[in-house]
Order: C-alpha cells, then structure tokens, then sequence
C-alpha cells in the first residue's frame, strides 16, 4: 500500500509528503520530479517546448510505473486527476488523500514561492488569480471522486496534518 497525495499547487504535497515519508519511515517520491528526472528537463521547459499534452502523458507513464511500488508516499503533480487511468493506478495501489487549501492560502503561497516561477508553468492565459478560480472550478469535482479523504492545509501545522493522515487511515482499519 501506498499514500498517494493530490491536490492542487501550493496545498502542502511535497512538504507533507516529506514529513509523512520521515514520521512512516517510507520513500518519498514526487511524480513531477521523476518526469524531470527521466527527461532530463523541468516541466516548465517541457509545456514550453512540446504542451500540455505531452507533459500529461509522460506523467501518465511515471504514474503507472510509481503506482507499482510499495510503501511509498507520493506527491503528485495537480493536474493528475485530469487522466482517469491515473486515478484508477493510484487508488489500486494505495490510499489517495486530497490536500486542500483555500483560494486566498493557494494565492499566496504561489506568490511567495521561489519555485514557481521555475516548477509551475502558467495553466491558463490569465492572471494568477484568474487562473485558480477556473481551475478549481473545473478540478474540484474530480478531486472529490478520486480522494479516500481530504484534509484542509490552510490553518494546521505540517506536522499535525501528517499525524491526522495516518490516524484517518488507521481509522479505516488500514494497517500502514
């Protein structure tokens, strides 16, 4: 079993991802950072140079291959839901947990960031503001579906998001 991580930018995935693979003692894989690895290229270079489209499938391929480990947490990239073999490799291999965050939190955790610029290439031809409203709007139904649970990273510690993962799982009587 695996704990697969979703959500939107900027909801706390890698970071919770990281203190969840140290508290469990398990690997730790981010989904975005395999396809860098194995095309030798940021995400940002490979929307510029090849689209959407292509980045998408190759994070199709890395998904179903991450989705054959064991015992691993994984951050995944936000728009994976947006591929329904991407949800059903998740969920056939572990639990899938959504991390929210609200408008406003997303907003400025993407203005602060440093990585942004680099990690996040613009979705839409639109402000930033703009461009989380629309997609939300069009992601959230699809994170509901595809979540065993959520949990809102707006106002909580890092840590104790990590501890209210494994207790919800445990209270499913899940053994992790």
């Amino acid at each position: 079993m695996n704990i697969f991580l979703i959500g939107y930018r900027c909801t706390g995935k890698t970071t919770v991802g990281e203190l969840l693979s140290k508290y469990l003692k398990w690997p730790f894989v981010d989904s975005d950072e395999e396809v860098e690895k194995e095309y030798n290229t940021t995400i940002s270079e490979m929307v510029e140079e090849e689209g959407w489209d292509k980045f998408r499938k190759r994070e199709k391929e890395a998904i179903r291959n991450i989705s054959f480990l064991d015992k691993t947490i994984v951050s995944t990239g936000g728009g994976v839901i947006l591929n329904s073999s991407n949800i059903s490799n998740l969920r056939r291999s572990g639990i899938v947990v959504w991390l929210t965050a609200s408008k406003e939190t997303i907003f400025e955790r993407m203005v602060s960031d440093v990585n942004t610029a680099s990690k996040r290439p613009s979705l839409l031809d639109t402000d930033l503001e703009a461009e989380i409203n629309e997609t939300l709007s069009k992601r959230t139904p699809l994170y509901e579906k595809s979540c065993d649970f959520s949990i809102n990273t707006d106002e909580i510690n890092l840590e104790d998001i990590s501890i209210n993962i494994v207790n919800t799982i445990k209270e499913r009587g899940l053994k992790i």
